[in-house]
């Protein structure tokens, strides 16, 4: 029975069945997890999938508003946190003890020196970041993270270390202390196997690209890229059985039955399409801008001439992401190791005639909504609501990483044996993002960051840097 007739013998949105249907069809045509801009997450093939968040109704984009997701990017922006101190004291009061906690399904307590480069990290260089993450942390006390089963934040543990912190800052730490402070208050857990084996994982990349656009058609400038429809639905499956938050279903209503939402190839030949915010003068880069889940357009041509402007993350039409550059292997256009953006790119320049066949073989959409650029520095909002630091933040599967955690990453650079070892942030989600040891980098803006993005597919590991005297859990 296809997606679809399921869909159409759904008699309302809120009967009983409407459980079994869900649970049924995860994974299918209509189930989306939520997992909030870009952000964007790459697939198997070396080309990014669409981040599919879920955009928040309070704020800016997530990951890429996706999720302000990845997109994910949507999530509600985070306020700097107010602690009340500890009692009287003449510093920062000391670490917890070591405690003898047990290995966890998922993770393994390691040693600081199991981990390889730590030492010669400049972890200096991510107190900023720590910081804020910190401010993530605290403002989303007992909340969840743009509603993704997974993505309550372990707040408790966390929040005399964010308070330390805070007092350490104020102090104006050397980067030797920075370091102490974080192997004092910090234990390292290698990610592991469901059976608690430490694992190899792939890490992959993304990045915010640029395009050239203009808010009216004309000319050159033909691509639309579409605000979130008035008649799409969201149905948040959560709401009425806990064991499916994060799960949502999007479509819309043709009398009073739920059916999928249109496809990419059903919406550009609608008569009633969405409302474009720009139009962009190359398909490919448009459809690339899709899938990192966020990007910047430069406006060419049209009103506002000059300036540039982000376009976030904001929802999906729910059809699953299928791989363009898979859809090239299987028409002998490319072989499995030309797979890449860059090879994509150069096919569609040879092919024009072909290039909207080889777009709608993949029915996903995103849709977007439109932010202004306060600090050109700072990424996109991700899944866990900050800004993404390029190079210091990592979309990762919330199911088994705690999102808002420092990680340790240690892969390689793209195409080489030369080691990538650094302490990064888990504050982004991805549809394709998924197993233990599982990461996607965000490389940052621009075509160079496009490059390194384009071609990372590395193995690598992961270590959960968490607070001392606790654990972290993957989600039940």
């Amino acid at each position: 029975m296809s997606d679809r007739t399921l869909a159409a013998r759904l008699p309302g949105l809120l009967l009983p069945r409407l459980k079994v249907l869900a649970v049924a069809m995860t994974g299918a045509l209509w189930l989306a997890a939520c997992t909030t801009p870009p952000a964007a997450d790459p697939g198997d093939d070396g080309e990014a999938a669409p981040a599919v968040p879920t955009p928040s109704t309070q704020g800016p984009s997530g990951t890429p508003g996706t999720s302000a997701t990845p997109g994910t990017y949507g999530t509600q922006p985070s306020q700097p946190f107010v602690l009340t101190p500890p009692g009287p004291s003449t510093g920062v009061s000391p670490p917890p003890p070591t405690l003898p906690l047990p290995t966890t399904a998922r993770f393994i307590r390691s040693p600081w020196n199991a981990l390889p480069g730590w030492q010669t990290d400049t972890v200096e260089d991510t107190w900023v970041a720590f910081l804020r993450n910190c401010d993530a942390i605290v403002t989303r006390a007992g909340k969840t993270v743009a509603t993704n089963a997974s993505a309550w934040v372990a707040t408790g543990p966390w929040l005399p270390v964010c308070t330390a912190a805070k007092d350490l800052s104020r102090r104006g730490p050397q980067a030797g202390q920075v370091r102490r402070f974080l192997e004092d208050r910090l234990e390292p857990w290698v990610v592991g196997t469901a059976r608690g084996d430490a694992v190899t994982g792939l890490v992959t990349g993304y990045y915010e690209p640029l395009v050239q656009a203009s808010r009216v058609q004309g000319g050159v400038f033909q691509w639309p890229l579409y605000t979130a429809p008035a008649d799409l639905l969201t149905i948040d499956l959560g709401s009425m059985y806990p064991e499916l938050t994060g799960k949502r279903v999007r479509g819309k209503l043709v009398g009073n039955r739920v059916v999928p939402y249109d496809s990419r190839a059903e919406i550009e030949n609608s008569p009633q399409r969405p409302p474009a915010i720009v139009y962009v003068n190359d398909p490919v880069d448009a459809f690339f801008l899709q899938v990192q889940g966020s990007g910047r357009a430069e406006l060419i041509d049209g009103p506002n001439r000059g300036g540039v402007i982000r376009l976030a993350y904001a929802d999906h039409n729910g059809h699953p992401y299928v791989s363009i550059g898979k859809w090239l292997v299987d028409q002998g256009q490319l072989t499995l190791a030309q797979d890449s953006m860059q090879n994509i790119k150069a096919w569609a320049r040879a092919n024009p005639g072909r290039v909207r066949e080889m777009l709608n073989a993949n029915p996903a959409m995103v849709f977007f909504r439109e932010e202004a650029i306060n600090d050109v520095g700072d990424g996109p909002r991700g899944a866990f609501g900050v800004p993404l630091t390029p190079g210091r933040s990592i979309a990762v599967d919330p199911s088994i990483v705690p999102l808002g955690s420092p990680v340790f990453l240690a892969t390689t650079y793209p195409n080489s044996n030369q080691p990538l070892t650094h302490m990064a942030f888990a504050q982004d989600t991805g549809a394709a993002i998924k197993g233990a040891a599982r990461a996607d980098m965000f490389w940052g803006f621009g075509a160079q960051a496009g490059e390194q993005a384009g071609r990372m597919k590395q193995p690598g590991k992961m270590w959960v840097l968490w607070p001392r005297g606790s654990a972290p859990q993957s989600a039940r």
